[in-house]
């Protein structure tokens, strides 16, 4: 039983609430508990040779040592276990709290607002689970610009293609290319390998050529089929340093019969440039030539209100990190809000990036977002997958509620 394996230690500089705590623990069945009124204490007992606890119930707001910084300090002090916040400091308060010790790589379970009920104290203990014997985990592998030059060359580089649908009807509207290198010793490598060494090394134009070439290849064969999808194509900063790429593109798409209404350019800003001009002009010259423009990662790094202000978007898609759990987090729930009222009065559609699972497609879908990309809907998938994909999605649809 998971009552008699946790230890627990409860760690707040009120008496009364030490004793409620623990008279809360006991009734729960929970035997293994401890208490300590302030954090240095917390921490000899941690170093102690009885063991250090599985679990802490913490308080932010105490004299001498705070919860934030007892928090910084179990790092130092190597702690594997788990924490949850028992305080009577505001949600905001809270939930900054929670983010901290995330950050600091703690497994936060939740948190509770004094005075804690058993109800929701057991409820938050259940998630424990007794931590795995840490592993290394592997390194991941660092290629160099030759290899991927090469790979670009000989068309080691796969297209996937993660489907994008409207949340009202459920229609499947467009997809998202997402790179892959098909390595010949290593397998799949996913693009946080190899991006950055393109950006760094002067390769970035090649393989983003390469990727829209197989994508426009792909636009007109789903085309002939009767299947018209939005195909959205990632730029990356360093490939908007040329005035010539708007033509090349308008060149690309026109070899393959693809019209250019059919492509949209997802732009994410990560860091800002010097010189604006360049980077505005094409832009600005693709969407004058009718392809779409897609805001990426809206609300984090620069992709702000600037770009809102200097090019005419057509897309603002909502960062995956004001989506997932908003259903649950009023904070989030206000970006998010904030941001789809933006889209809307500016007559951009909506994208709620990151739909992870049900909860929070139903947010999405009561809150009037147009469109949904993310697992709960389909991972990223082979060209080849996706028309079969698309009929089993359609169908359940139509006919489960696990969708309305």
């Amino acid at each position: 039983m998971i009552q008699q394996s946790v230890k627990i230690m409860v760690l707040d500089d009120e008496p009364f609430m030490l004793k409620l705590l623990a008279r809360m623990l006991a009734s729960l069945g929970y035997t293994q508990v401890s208490t300590c009124n302030n954090g240095h204490a917390a921490l000899d007992m941690i170093d102690s040779p009885a063991g250090s606890p599985n679990l802490i119930l913490l308080d932010i707001n105490m004299p001498e040592m705070d919860g934030l910084e007892f928090v910084r300090r179990l790092v130092e002090w190597r702690y594997n276990g788990s924490i949850i916040l028992v305080s009577g400091e505001d949600e905001r308060m809270q939930q900054a709290a929670e983010e901290l010790a995330r950050a600091h790589k703690i497994t936060v379970l939740g948190h509770l607002h004094k005075p804690a009920t058993p109800g929701g104290l057991a409820e938050l203990i259940e998630k424990w689970k007794a931590p795995e014997e840490s592993k290394p985990r592997p390194k991941k592998k660092v290629y160099d610009k030759d290899e991927l030059r090469a790979a670009i060359a000989n068309g080691e580089l796969v297209n996937y293609y993660q489907p994008k649908v409207a949340t009202a009807t459920g229609r499947v509207t467009g997809v998202e290319t997402l790179v892959r290198w098909r390595h010949p010793a290593d397998g799949m490598v996913f693009p946080d390998q190899f991006i950055g060494v393109a950006e760094a090394h002067g390769l970035i134009d090649g393989l983003t050529r390469s990727v829209l070439v197989s994508a426009l290849e792909q636009a007109r064969l789903w085309l002939d089929a009767g299947l018209e999808l939005q195909v959205a194509v990632n730029l990356s900063m360093d490939n908007l340093t040329s005035l010539e790429f708007s033509d090349m593109v308008a060149d690309l798409a026109d070899r393959a019969g693809v019209p250019p209404q059919m492509m949209e350019f997802e732009v994410t800003e990560s860091r800002l440039m010097e010189d604006l001009r360049v980077p505005l002009e094409i832009l600005t010259r693709l969407r004058l030539k009718r392809f779409r423009l897609s805001i990426d990662d809206f609300g984090t790094g620069n992709s702000s209100l600037a770009q809102l202000r200097d090019l005419p978007f057509d897309e603002l898609k909502i960062d995956q990190s004001f989506v997932r759990g908003a259903c649950n987090n009023k904070k989030l729930q206000a970006i998010f809000d904030s941001s789809l009222s933006l889209a809307k009065q500016l007559g951009m559609e909506a994208v709620a990036e990151g739909v992870e699972d049900r909860d929070d497609w139903d947010f999405v879908r009561k809150s009037g977002c147009d469109i949904a990309q993310g697992y709960f809907i389909a991972k990223p998938m082979p060209a080849a997958g996706l028309p079969a994909w698309i009929r089993t999605w359609q169908k359940d649809f139509s006919a489960s509620s696990r969708y309305i």
